[in-house]
């Protein structure tokens, strides 16, 4: 239409009723918009995975610093066949030290091995427990990995680089998938290590401060005394607390409005919303006295030797079922030798394991029955293996980066099933081999994400978790 010699005619009541909607339209967006810069809009809330998940949350059940994996699931027989041959061993931390490739004296298996379950799983009675749980487990026993030593190899299993600072696997989970519940964090760790990277294992890094990880309690402190502190306030009564944090947000929000764009601000302001919401909730999921005492004897609680690890373990359960996204339960302290770094008294895994072993059987028991082991994937395991030979012809195991293994249950992979194996001493992996990065591509593909799309943009190129590696094991999927 020729809009200057044919002008069409409209009366006001005319153009009101017609562009009414675009009146509307501008309000709304106006609202959304200060909605947003006032911290409303909630970056933790659940997001659609990128493809239909297997599992919807992680417990991973951190084992620091590395149980032997040939005197606990990686059956050898050859071990006891060779004890005390001297054998030329191509060891990379033997490698990293010397430059050369030196003989060991090749150390036995010091616990009978018997198979278990119809799988016929070969398990140790290191892990009585455990082992009457083979038929739900997935072991994968050719994992190998990066770095020589238990702070590199750690921070490489949390957060796929060994001497850069990069998010840990919780934090990109909790990126990509959002949190189940708005009133707990999405990501927290039990009782973590101050060592061997310490907060950089459960650490955002680059990614937006939100998606951090959440401590409770520490290593080296009982997990009777494993608690969020600061989560009541005795001071004032409801209506005060009310009354105050309704000023502080509003105070927030006009902080937020003069600051747009400030992604420390947000994350500071949600922090502080998430932990008023907390108040009224994480102090019941976190209070263990509710639980029966038939559920506490199944975790081993209240006895000498699995108390502790058994109310991590029942902490973990009780984080699930209430929308926790990834949770992680370590068996560590913070002094310079992890609790299962044995170079020179490997019978002291008879004692982690004794810790651990029914803790771990219950928390499987009791995921099952509840029905939460279907949508939860547990992963066991250390940041990595232990040698097949006595360090310097002692009484211990070595490092061993080259091959070891890990289980899983639920969360979509096979039950009763094996994958991958080590050669005949159970140094290197050789078939089926699982890189770390592969097991990390893996997690996420349970989780419904794609590990080569799951990234973020930081100084002027795409970051993942995977960096430009990594492949999913799909034979391990059920």
């Amino acid at each position: 239409m020729d809009w200057f010699n044919n002008r069409p005619t409209f009366s006001r009541r005319q153009a009101l009723k017609s562009m009414g909607c675009g009146f509307g339209y501008l309000a709304a967006a106006g609202l959304a918009h200060r909605e947003a810069m006032a911290g409303v809009v909630n970056p933790l809330l659940a997001r659609q995975p990128q493809f239909a998940p297997r599992a919807k949350r992680v417990i991973f059940l951190f084992m620091q610093g590395g149980p032997s994996h040939v005197d606990t699931f990686d059956y050898k027989p050859r071990l006891e066949k060779e004890n005390g041959k001297m054998v030329r061993f191509d060891d990379a931390r033997t490698l990293a030290k010397t430059k050369e490739i030196k003989e060991h004296r090749v150390y036995q298996n010091l616990w009978e091995f018997k198979p278990y379950g119809q799988c016929g799983q070969h398990v140790s009675t290191l892990f009585p427990h455990i082992a009457r749980h083979v038929d739900d487990l997935c072991f994968v026993k050719s994992m190998h990995t990066d770095g020589v030593a238990h702070g590199p190899s750690t921070l490489f299993m949390h957060t796929g680089s060994i001497n850069l600072v990069r998010p840990s696997i919780g934090s990109w989970v909790l990126y990509g998938l959002g949190s189940e519940n708005n009133n707990l964090p999405g990501f927290v760790t039990i009782q973590p290590s101050m060592g061997n990277g310490g907060p950089r294992n459960y650490s955002n890094a680059f990614l937006p401060a939100v998606f951090q990880g959440t401590a409770v309690g520490r290593a080296g402190v009982s997990a009777d005394d494993a608690k969020i502190r600061n989560l009541t306030n005795h001071l004032l009564s409801a209506k005060d607390q009310r009354e105050q944090f309704n000023l502080l947000r509003a105070i927030n929000a006009e902080q937020s409005r003069g600051d747009a764009g400030d992604a420390e601000l947000d994350a500071v302001i949600n922090s502080y919303e998430l932990a008023w919401r907390m108040q009224h909730h994480a102090p019941d999921v976190m209070d263990l006295s509710r639980e029966p005492e038939s559920v506490k004897k199944l975790y081993g609680i209240g006895d000498k030797g699995t108390d502790d690890f058994g109310r991590q373990c029942l902490m973990a359960r009780r984080l699930a079922e209430s929308g926790v996204r990834y949770i992680q339960v370590n068996y560590g302290d913070n002094t310079n030798n992890p609790r299962w770094d044995q170079h020179s008294n490997l019978p002291k895994h008879e004692e982690h394991a004794f810790n651990t072993d029914q803790p771990v059987a219950g928390l499987l028991a009791d995921l099952k029955q509840r029905g939460l082991l279907e949508d939860t994937l547990v992963w066991w395991g250390g940041e990595f293996g232990r040698t097949p030979y006595a360090q310097s012809n002692g009484t211990g195991r070595d490092h061993n980066p080259s091959g070891f293994s890990i289980f899983l249950a639920g969360g979509g992979v096979k039950p009763g099933f094996s994958f991958g194996e080590t050669d005949e001493y159970g140094h290197h992996a050789i078939q089926d081999k699982v890189h770390m990065h592969d097991w990390h591509a893996t997690l996420l593909h349970l989780l419904g994400m794609d590990h080569e799309h799951l990234t973020f943009r930081h100084d002027g190129r795409d970051f993942r978790l995977t960096d430009v590696h990594g492949h999913v094991v799909h034979e391990i999927m059920a």
